[in-house]
């Protein structure tokens, strides 16, 4: 009889795979450098259009006058800029990266097209 006490394994965190991870290191490098230079139109052509789905910013102009314009201020954009990606793993294990910055997370996954800027999610 073995007495010897179990011990939990923790889940590890997700991990991407090196080819995943070079393939977003290229996305967010591009990414980084359109809003060193405030390029919303670059950013918006990075971006999963509809929108988060809404039917209300459908196109880049849109984008560029909903979203790029009230979220990607100076201090977020040098945020993105210096902050580290952090990769997970959603319900469905979609991997995806998030970049935290005040009350936003930043949020790019991998479509068909590539990797995307997809969401913007509240930092709780």
């Amino acid at each position: 009889m073995n007495l010897a006490p179990a011990v939990a394994q923790t889940p590890k965190d997700p991990v991407a795979s090196p080819a995943l991870q070079k393939e977003f290191d290229g996305f967010i490098e591009t990414f980084r450098a359109a809003l060193k230079t405030n390029d919303s139109a670059a950013v918006a052509g990075m971006t999963k259009l509809p929108f988060m789905n809404d039917s209300a910013i459908r196109d880049a102009a849109q984008f560029r006058a909903k979203t790029y314009a009230t979220f990607f201020t100076a201090k977020n954009r040098a945020c993105i800029q210096r902050s580290k990606a952090v990769y997970d793993r959603d319900q469905e294990n979609n991997g995806y990266y998030s970049v935290f910055c005040g009350q936003h997370i930043f949020v790019f996954a991998k479509t068909p097209a590539g990797f995307r800027f997809t969401d913007i999610g509240a930092n709780d």
